[in-house]
């Protein structure tokens, strides 16, 4: 089946860093929130990776971070490990950095490098599902595979 042209990008950056044989899916359900994909793909709802954008208020620096999908954010804890703080960009910010819009982020395949902050409680699970560039693609994969993918760094998200 043709993916839609957003869920190919990601695809494509999946092929060109060498982890091809993970596959996007598009599906007729939506995968906007994390419950919905969850019941799309019949999974836990911490299995499910957010990917959610922020920005250093004093650097400018995009941050990538990847959560688990029962978890909330503590910003308050990033912006100590970090040394900054950070700000909640709006949808057109989050598109310029990554090429996508929100409700569809994947973990690659962003429209610049994006350091990413990985939630250690995505670790105790086998298989984790991540967008795929629209808000009803996703793909399958393991937590190795998610660091390796982004080069993330595990740290406590929550």
């Amino acid at each position: 089946m043709k993916l839609s042209p957003s869920a190919q990008k990601v695809q494509d950056a999946l092929q060109q860093r060498g982890f091809g044989h993970l596959q996007v899916q598009e599906l007729t359900a939506s995968t906007r929130t994390a419950q919905e994909a969850a019941h799309a793909v019949g999974c836990n709802v911490g299995q499910i990776v957010k990917s959610l954008i922020f920005r250093g208020a004093t650097s400018g620096q995009p941050y990538l971070l990847l959560v688990s999908g029962v978890n909330r954010v503590n910003t308050h804890r990033i912006e100590a490990d970090l040394g900054e703080k950070l700000v909640k960009p709006d949808a057109d910010y989050v598109r310029s950095v990554t090429g996508f819009a929100i409700g569809g982020v994947p973990p690659v395949g962003h429209a610049q490098p994006l350091k990413a902050l990985v939630d250690s409680d995505l670790l105790q699970y086998e298989r984790i599902y991540a967008a795929a560039g629209t808000p009803f693609a996703l793909f399958g994969l393991t937590p190795d595979e998610l660091l390796a993918l982004t080069e993330g760094r595990v740290t406590q998200l929550t």
